[in-house]
């Protein structure tokens, strides 16, 4: 016996020896300094020394005098596969383990279902010596499981699993260890505490259950687990997770009171829980709070510009971080944020489209500026996508008239007509998408580019600069570029299955979507410019021929409407004219308008008329008996 003896005493000192090394490097002063490709090559080295060592033991029949340090082994073995996300090499050493010691119990044969594998494990060794170790190993099982999203197998085994904390909880296998370690110095060791271990899978479990109970509307269910787990003794940040996945329920559930709670909390929890600002916001957007949605924007924003919001944290400090057992889709689409360039996008856009038209002018310079230097910052985030280059160049553009520049305003639209312009094809033509086809039909050159978005976006170039010197009363360049705009979009045509294809109306827009929707309203825009244009200088006919044309193609455009009454009633058409405001002020905004991008609205600059001044004259013309 004296020669296993000492075998066992040797690798127990090369298994410590390898341990020993590993904390001395994880907890070293360069720990938070060293890059990955360095934490990755120091733990391929142990995962290599535990392997080598492991063929050794292994190497000689299980006996019960080295099974444990076996055990241990395998342990440290799994633990450094799993954290190379090694996880079928992890799973095969855990089998092999445990086959092992049923072998030695003179058990029956493995089952191969995972679930009856563990139980009969467990019953195999009793209240042995090896129950410990055993348990030890059930724990890299449940590493693995959650690691590789099998959540159901868990919910399945959850409460052996769950008993693991229990009996750790209790201090036994603390007591076991530490009575060994009176007896010898040679006490194998293990590389990741086994406590702190069980107390991260136990509350990664709870999260990962409550993402997917939520993804599946189980609401309530997910809120009850993510509650147990907020009061659990984990990381600040697998906290703030719990308090944000329970604002989510609360939000799912009608309560945006009480999930703005849950979101303060996490917080607070964890300041860098960019995802609580970013939910924060959206319930700040359904309640219909702009000014808190803003500030919550603006608060995201410099947040995501943080290199702690960006970077995730070395992988130094723990060999199994919670990234490696959260991964699964559900968590990662609720824990999702946009990226930084397109929070500053949506906090440029709503400021102009809220009345803070000279802070949506700077996010936009700023976003522009970004854009085209070369620390984008996330630019393609996943999901949340920026428009185009041409369409942000547009909404700016249409953001600096509103704040009186049209010089810069007509600079970004020469930068879009410039690069679009020789690309132009001389005629598109929309055709009906097919009945089961719900995504649009966009007409697609051979090269792939989008032959309607570059004609849509340089009209909409042109009739930004129209309305440039609409503002600067230069009518007849506005004439000009009205003119421009419109010739460009007569050549889109649309065709219906089985009939030739024909200019657009009015009509058809509900049935081809939001390319057809667009150009409608860019036609009915550039029409109704030229038009009001025409009226500045005297030219009432042909005003009242583009105002009529520009109702046709866009009725809800108030500003034709308005002028195309004003001109009626200087031609000496005024029944027509009452009968022509009185139309256009009965047409109520349609929710889709406010989707549309900020350049498709209608100018708030260049000549106006005053509804109150026109009712008075209506009064005039009709006076009504107050008795």
């Amino acid at each position: 016996m004296h020669q296993p003896l000492c075998l066992i005493d040797t690798w127990s000192q090369e298994n410590n020896e390898v341990v020993n090394k590993w904390k001395q490097l994880e907890g070293g002063e360069d720990a938070l300094t060293r890059d990955q490709n360095q934490n990755h090559s120091r733990l391929i080295w142990c995962s290599s020394e535990f392997h080598k060592l492991l063929r050794k033991i292994q190497g000689i029949p299980p006996v019960a005098d080295h099974t444990q340090l076996e055990l241990t082994v395998v342990y440290n073995a799994c633990v450094c596969s799993i954290a190379q996300s090694q996880f079928s090499e992890a799973e095969l050493l855990l089998t092999r383990a445990t086959e092992r010691v049923l072998q030695m119990t003179e058990d029956g044969p493995a089952a191969s279902d995972r679930s009856v594998f563990w139980r009969t494990a467990l019953k195999s060794v009793g209240n042995t010596a090896l129950t410990p170790c055993v348990l030890y190993l059930l724990c890299l099982q449940w590493a693995i499981w959650l690691a590789t999203c099998q959540l159901k197998t868990i919910q399945g085994f959850q409460d052996e699993l769950f008993s693991v904390f229990e009996t750790l909880s209790t201090g036994v296998w603390e007591e076991e260890r530490s009575a060994s370690r009176r007896k010898s110095s040679d006490v194998p060791l293990l590389v990741m505490d086994q406590r702190r271990l069980i107390e991260l899978l136990q509350i990664c479990t709870f999260i990962a259950q409550g993402a997917e109970r939520l993804s599946e509307g189980q609401s309530s269910e997910a809120l009850s687990g993510l509650q147990t787990a907020s009061s659990l003794p984990a990381p600040r940040t697998l906290i703030a997770h719990t308090h944000l996945l329970s604002g989510s329920c609360l939000a799912h559930m009608s309560r945006p009171q009480m999930a703005l709670q849950c979101y303060r909390m996490a917080l607070e929890t964890d300041s860098r829980c960019v995802c609580a600002l970013y939910q924060s916001m959206l319930i700040y957007r359904q309640l219909g709070n702009t000014q808190a949605e803003i500030q919550a924007l603006r608060l995201l924003h410099s947040s995501l510009m943080l290199p702690s919001a960006t970077e995730p944290a070395l992988a130094g400090a723990h060999l199994l971080p919670p990234s490696l057992l959260l991964r699964s889709q559900s968590l990662s689409s609720l824990l999702s944020v946009p990226s930084a360039l397109s929070v500053l996008h949506s906090l440029a856009l709503k400021c102009v489209l809220h009345e803070r038209v000279s802070e949506g002018v700077e996010y936009y310079l700023d976003l522009l500026a970004a854009l085209h230097s070369k620390d984008q910052h996330g630019v393609h985030a996943e999901g949340h996508p920026l428009p185009k280059l041409p369409e942000l160049y547009l909404q700016a553009g249409a953001a600096l008239l509103m704040a009186r520049r049209p010089a810069d305003c007509m600079a970004l639209c020469d930068e879009v007509i410039t690069t679009a312009l020789e690309l132009l094809p001389g005629k598109v033509v929309l055709e009906e998408p097919e009945e089961k086809c719900e995504a649009e039909t966009r007409a697609l050159c051979a090269e792939g580019e989008d032959r309607v978005g570059m004609l849509l976006w340089v009209g909409a170039a042109y009739l930004l600069q129209g309305h440039c010197h609409t503002h600067r009363r230069d009518w007849k360049q506005a004439v000009t570029h009205y003119t421009r705009c419109f010739n460009l979009l007569v050549k889109v045509h649309f065709k219906k299955r089985g009939c030739q294809p024909q200019i657009p109306s009015a009509d058809m827009v509900g049935m081809q979507g939001t390319d057809l929707c667009i150009l409608q309203r860019l036609k009915g825009l550039s029409l109704a410019g030229r038009g009001i244009s025409f009226t500045q200088i005297d030219q009432n006919r042909e005003a009242l021929r583009d105002l009529q044309l520009s109702m046709q193609a866009f009725p809800e455009c108030t500003g034709a409407g308005l002028w195309c009454g004003e001109v009626l009633w200087r031609l000496g058409r005024r029944q027509e004219a009452v009968a022509c405001w009185e139309k256009t002020w009965s047409f109520t905004p349609q929710p889709s308008v406010q989707s549309l991008s900020v350049y498709l609205q209608e100018p708030q600059s260049g000549p106006l008329l005053d509804p109150t001044e026109l009712r008075c004259r209506i009064q005039e013309l009709h006076p009504t008996s107050s008795d």
